[in-house]
């Protein structure tokens, strides 16, 4: 992985400096708070081409958390929806139980021997 990224930025590199040494065209740039009188084509491309590299990175970063935050919140509603269904399950037996007791011991009657009360005479 990183030899292709090496290959990448070199690539990009020898893009960038025939860009600048094919186009040496002197040009005035005005920017919107300032203006420059004198700057080669090349240059002016080049700068351009980095602020949209790193402009779309980031507007790509945001759109991907977003997206992710997406997933993330139906995987969360998910499990929440499954752990409600697994609440309800184990109550229904708590209860069937609590029932079944209850009637067990409705049906069971204590018997004690009375012979602490009697007296052998």
């Amino acid at each position: 992985m990183r030899i292709i990224l090496i290959a990448l930025l070199v690539v990009l590199f020898g893009y960038s400096l025939a860009l600048v040494l094919q186009n040496s065209t002197e040009l005035s740039v005005d920017l919107l708070f300032t203006q420059i009188p004198a700057m080669r084509l090349g240059l002016l491309l080049l700068i351009t081409l980095a602020l949209g590299i790193v402009i779309g990175l980031l507007l790509g970063v945001l759109v991907f958390k977003v997206i992710q935050k997406g997933w993330e919140i139906k995987r969360l509603r998910k499990d929440i929806e499954h752990l409600r269904k697994e609440q309800i399950q184990m109550a229904q037996v708590a209860a069937a139980q609590v029932a079944a007791n209850t009637k067990h011991e409705k049906t069971v009657v204590e018997v004690q021997p009375e012979t602490q009360n009697r007296t052998p005479l």
